[in-house]
């Protein structure tokens, strides 16, 4: 019954792992209800193939019973096939391996059944506490930034199940080499493990090295911009003044020549032109309305309309560069999906409003349908996007924000309060 334990265990578990990892298609809820819904009819299954044919032949068959099965089911849940999807199955197998070798471990040398079970649920907390913490939160942005090189991986943790489950004879737990053999291949296996999530936090960190310096180069080109802008007012303004003594005089003269009305027009010509160049400013906040003016800019040139109320505080509640961040986040993403629709499609409605407390809200129309993750977050569908709403969400993790992405009809809306 011990044998027939492990295995009911490490399916449950597994299979916990491996819903851990996934990127769904589906809602959360129904998501879960199939999975252990799945999880329990294989449980069945494998009980009974253990009952009739004996703990060998369970074992022996396991792959096939419970992890092809297992397989199939993910890649119709999963946004994301092939290798990575595989690579995720295998992470499983490895990290249910390794609970199964210390708690077998402690049992073969302790040999009372309380301990097997301690050990399993303590591993399995430590495990999942791992999985949770750190390696999900990489997993979820690699697997979306790295789509090339995942069958090596795969290839090597493949080798190490094949090794454990059909080359060493006898039982983790039961028999004396398989007890000492099967945790030290694990133990070599968690060491490449380890190299892997060294590899995954570097190209995460490459990626967000090069967001930042994307961002950078955003909001330098975007003061760049309004510095332009400003520098060509004042040089308007400037011609304008010299150009104002002449138009008194010419306005004096007409006047003096009884021709009163000639002169109101020629004035109110004069102050239109001065209207003209008056250059636009969104926000006290020099780098924030340097973004504003940018992408708005922007939004005019490529025909969107946009219908814009700010109200900003005389305080920022966040740092001035991090808020032009998330602000030029949400307005790019908004100018990118206008461009996807036909001129007359297209506008951004914008607001900031500063009391009770600052609150920024972005929409526009979407013409895609957006998927969104168990956080609310939308979901990258192409290699290198996704970065501005990881941006967002680490800035609502530093400044205990709320931030809100929903698609309604068509529309598309981020509101964030601060």
């Amino acid at each position: 019954m011990i044998d027939l334990f492990m295995l009911e265990y490490m399916t449950v578990l597994g299979m916990t792992m491996i819903l851990l990892f996934l990127d769904s298609r589906y809602a959360l809820r129904p998501t879960i209800l199939t999975v252990y819904s799945v999880t329990g009819l294989l449980m069945v299954f494998l009980a009974l193939l253990y009952h009739f044919a004996g703990v060998d032949a369970a074992v022996r068959s396991y792959s096939f019973v419970v992890h092809l099965p297992s397989f199939l089911l993910f890649f119709f849940l999963s946004r994301i096939r092939g290798w990575r999807l595989i690579f995720q199955v295998l992470t499983a197998v490895l990290f249910c391996l390794m609970v199964q070798h210390i708690a077998s471990f402690a049992y073969f040398f302790s040999g009372k059944l309380w301990v097997l079970v301690t050990a399993y649920f303590l591993s399995t907390a430590a495990v999942l506490w791992f999985l949770l913490r750190f390696l999900r939160p990489l997993f979820l942005q690699i697997l979306w930034e790295l789509q090339k090189g995942w069958w090596l991986p795969c290839l090597v943790i493949a080798t190490y199940y094949g090794i454990l489950l059909y080359l060493i004879p006898g039982y983790a737990g039961i028999d004396y080499m398989s007890t000492v053999l099967k945790p030290a291949i694990s133990l070599l296996m968690v060491g490449f493990y380890s190299v892997l999530v060294f590899l995954f936090s570097s190209i995460q960190q490459e990626a967000q090295t090069r967001h930042a310096a994307q961002l950078f180069s955003l909001q330098l080109s975007a003061l760049q911009n309004r510095i332009e802008a400003v520098q060509a007012a004042e040089h308007t303004i400037r011609t304008q003044r010299h150009d104002l003594r002449h138009r008194l005089l010419t306005a004096a003269e007409l006047v003096s020549r009884g021709k009163k009305e000639i002169a109101l027009d020629f004035l109110n010509t004069a102050l239109g032109q001065l209207d003209e160049i008056k250059e636009t400013s969104w926000c006290r906040p020099p780098i924030l309305n340097a973004v504003f003016s940018s992408y708005f800019k922007k939004a005019q040139l490529e025909n969107i309309q946009l219908d814009v109320k700010i109200s900003m505080p005389d305080t920022l509640p966040a740092e001035e560069g991090e808020l032009a961040v998330v602000l030029a986040n949400a307005l790019e993403n908004a100018l990118h999906a206008n461009l996807t629709l036909p001129p007359e499609k297209r506008w951004i409605r914008c607001r900031m409003v500063s009391s009770p407390s600052l609150m920024l809200e972005v929409s526009n129309p979407c013409k895609e349908n957006v998927s969104f993750d168990s956080k609310g977050l939308p979901i990258a569908r192409r290699e290198g996007h996704g970065l501005g709403v990881q941006s967002i969400s680490a800035f609502c993790e530093k400044y205990s924000a709320v931030c809100q992405f929903e698609l309604i009809q068509g529309r598309f809306r981020m509101r964030l309060v601060l």
